[in-house]
């Protein structure tokens, strides 16, 4: 990805999937490496396993914008059953990532959702449940992006796990964390 900016991110989940969780960890792995950050949801009907939206937006400037994404940079798909009820590449151009968790190719979802952008699939789901023994797919993506985008680094990812998560799950559940991202970064086939 040519370096932005600004890069504007979208991600489509289900409540309770880890989308949010996701962009929080996102901005905040950028706003340790010195970046401006926004990150923000959209809900349906809160509930969980409804459609939902968050997003994040990082840069090297100010962001002076307060709307909702709309042209994204990349688009990050966590439940892949959400492709059979909306275009999920609205917005996206040639230049754009789209990033589905699935074990199916790449070019399935290209040709399914005739999706302008480049797309990438990554098994976020299998990797969580090996590492993790849970369906988290959000950490795995996370690595994916980063591998992807270079917009923030996979080091600065690892330390906002280990705050965030230290505590909460001990160090055994921040290595399990870590080991997902990395494994979703070394998944990804950059183009």
């Amino acid at each position: 990805m040519k370096k932005k900016e600004l890069v504007e991110i979208v991600f489509h989940a289900r409540s309770g999937q880890g989308a949010k969780t996701a962009a929080q960890f996102l901005a905040e792995a950028g706003l340790a490496e010195g970046k401006e950050i926004q990150s923000f949801a959209e809900y349906g009907a809160e509930r969980a396993g409804a459609p939902m939206k968050t997003f994040a937006r990082i840069s090297n400037k100010p962001i002076r914008t307060h709307e909702p994404v709309v042209d994204p940079d990349i688009a990050v798909v966590l439940d892949p059953s959400l492709t059979e009820y909306t275009n999920l590449c609205d917005g996206l151009e040639p230049h754009d990532i789209f990033l589905i968790n699935s074990p199916k190719p790449s070019a399935y979802f290209k040709k399914k959702l005739k999706c302008p952008a480049r797309v990438y699939s990554v098994d976020a789901t299998g990797i969580s449940v090996k590492l993790l023994g849970k369906d988290f797919p959000n950490m795995p993506l996370l690595g994916a992006i980063i591998k992807l985008t270079k917009v923030i680094s996979l080091n600065a990812l690892n330390e906002s796990i280990k705050e965030k998560y230290l505590v909460k799950l001990g160090e055994k559940g921040v290595q399990a964390n870590i080991q997902a991202a990395k494994a979703g970064y070394d998944a990804v086939k950059v183009k």
